[in-house]
């Protein structure tokens, strides 16, 4: 194990120079506007290399490496202060759901561009009128020939203006409802039946847009597992959203933290018994966050709702408290017409990680049904 942090960290050291030199710290949530090009450059530069899906199996384009390994690999890469990754999206969601539900043509057609950061995708999960409530989507696809015809509106949809395919969930059983009768399929955005339109937000950044499909086409075969099976695939890939790759996330929250301490220190607002103890709260919860993603490990069961539920309550929780430590500072801009300061974005950027990826609500709707075993709730 030693010898395998201090070669991605050799790596790291070495490359991180030259060119690559200023994308150090740049993009993540919040900031995916930044050096975008810059850092796609990056990202198939680490391809090259074989730094690519690290933990996805050697005879999928992966290094087949342990978890212990990619725990490594994901914090070795945040310590470097390495730019966010711009093939995430396929790399940690798309690419391990075809190599566990997709067909051989699948795997051969789609995970060696990922691996090489050659595509880039993006998510079609929520929508208006189905955004915790996943099962309620109402976009359509409907089967003409050799091909399929996308017809509805995605929303929050992360990367969508970069990527050049989405993974949709679409209801391609005509009356169906709810869990049945939908389909994961695999659609290409570069169409003239795609419209994507940014949404600005408070952050006055376009990490999310909204998504429209006017009878956009994709082959009959790009569909993942079987036609109507979409849902146990959509939820295969939630599974998937949090593995091990949030322990280098929890890198960038540490170093969130320090600075806030350091903050703290330097206004004199650590002397504040209440907001001292906030800190100190902030710091043991790092640290259960971090022993319990190690627990759950590459878990794609309901179990894995628990660390996005802690992960997402903590980050939410230390923008209101960067907040609090400002005090009055806080609220107002560093400049016109609207210079937000890193933690004015934190705090702003901050409440939607509670709500994507699956909100707070039904996490623990999860958590208690499918591993506490408590009866569910009354559907209204």
């Amino acid at each position: 194990m030693d010898d395998f942090r201090a070669e991605i960290r050799g790596w790291l050291a070495a490359n991180l120079a030259g060119e690559f030199a200023h994308v150090r710290g740049l993009g993540g949530p919040g900031r995916e506007h930044e050096s975008f090009p810059e850092r796609l450059a990056w990202e198939r530069h680490l391809a090259a290399a074989g730094w690519t899906c690290v933990g996805w199996p050697v005879e999928h384009g992966g290094r087949g490496a342990t978890v212990e390994q990619q725990v490594a690999f994901h914090e070795e890469y945040a310590l470097a202060g390495a730019p966010a990754r711009v093939g995430h999206i396929g790399e940690n969601l798309l690419g391990p759901t075809i190599i566990a539900f997709g067909t051989q043509e699948q795997r051969a057609r789609f995970l060696p561009p990922i691996v090489a950061a050659e595509e880039l995708w993006c998510q079609g999960y929520s929508e208006p009128g189905a955004g915790s409530d996943l099962a309620a989507v109402r976009t359509r696809a409907e089967r003409d020939g050799d091909r399929w015809l996308v017809t509805g509106q995605k929303v929050w949809t992360s990367l969508a203006r970069e990527a050049d395919w989405c993974f949709a969930l679409c209801r391609t059983e005509p009356g169906s409802s709810r869990h049945t009768g939908l389909s994961y399929l695999l659609v290409p955005m570069r169409q003239d039946g795609v419209e994507v339109r940014p949404i600005v937000q408070p952050t006055g950044t376009s990490e999310f847009n909204e998504v429209f499909f006017d009878r956009a086409e994709t082959a009959a075969a790009n569909v993942v597992g079987e036609v109507g099976d979409g849902w146990r695939i959509a939820l295969a890939t939630l599974g998937f959203e949090r593995g091990v790759a949030t322990l280098g996330q929890q890198v960038g929250f540490r170093r969130e933290l320090s600075a806030l301490i350091e903050l703290a220190r330097r206004t004199g607002a650590i002397d504040d018994p209440l907001l001292r103890d906030r800190l100190a709260r902030s710091w043991t919860g790092l640290a259960v966050m971090r022993l319990n993603a190690e627990r759950i490990g590459t878990s794609t069961g309901p179990e894995s709702s628990i660390s996005k539920l802690v992960w997402a309550t903590w980050h939410r929780e230390l923008g209101e408290l960067a907040m609090d430590v400002l005090g009055a500072a806080g609220l107002v801009a560093d400049g016109e017409p609207y210079d937000l300061n890193d933690w004015q974005r934190l705090f702003l950027f901050s409440r939607a990680d509670t709500i994507y990826a699956g909100s707070n609500e039904i996490q623990r709707d999860i958590i208690a049904e499918r591993v506490l075993g408590l009866p569910r709730e009354p559907r209204r």
